[in-house]
């Protein structure tokens, strides 16, 4: 009631009621005085106002973010962005691995092939059954393919009588490398469907 009283929101019955009971009650008085004290204490202060330049000054003394701080509040703030930030890190130092990541000559293993220093050869009457991957070297062919023909780092070089019967790729760059890649996990992924 002494609440509602100093808001202004009692009725006159209520208001009685209380100055009846503060008569006959010491500690009520009491609280009810400090209460008033308070309310008029706070009246009193309300045309008090903060210097013009008190924002500016509190702000300068507040201590100085950490830099961490910020780029952890950017991660926590954009975390869809940083996945793809940090998948793309990844992918990039995937990609250079495996761009840079051997200098030596390699090839996709077959019996009809023979290697003549850093060139692969299909010799003239041989045929090789399938895909033909040469990797850091030059492939000469004189004989015949029957699949695709992919050269990374290196030149393809046919004979008069050396046939393809796939498609012939020359990758030289690291994006070609990266979109030769990534074709090729597809067509893994499609086969290895199709085997169920």
């Amino acid at each position: 009631m002494m609440h509602d009283y100093l808001d202004e929101e009692i009725s006159q019955e209520k208001e009685k009621e209380l100055k009846v009971h503060l008569q006959s009650c010491e500690a009520c008085k009491t609280h009810f005085h400090e209460l008033k004290k308070t309310v008029a204490l706070v009246q009193s202060t309300s045309h008090i106002q903060a210097p013009g330049n008190f924002t500016q000054n509190v702000m300068a003394k507040l201590p100085k973010e950490k830099k961490k701080a910020g780029v952890e509040r950017w991660f926590h703030r954009h975390p869809l962005l940083a996945a793809v930030a940090v998948f793309f890190v990844l992918m990039g130092g995937s990609l250079f691995t495996n761009w840079n990541g051997g200098e030596e000559l390699s090839f996709t293993q077959s019996e009809q092939v023979v290697v003549e220093g850093n060139t692969v050869v299909v010799p003239e009457g041989e045929t090789v059954q399938g895909d033909l991957t040469v990797r850091n070297g030059d492939l000469r062919i004189e004989g015949t393919v029957e699949g695709d023909v992919t050269i990374v780092n290196g030149q393809q070089y046919m004979a008069g009588a050396g046939g393809v019967t796939g498609e012939i790729e020359e990758i030289d760059q690291a994006f070609e490398w990266l979109w030769y890649s990534i074709k090729s996990a597809a067509k893994e992924l499609g086969s290895f469907g199709s085997d169920e």
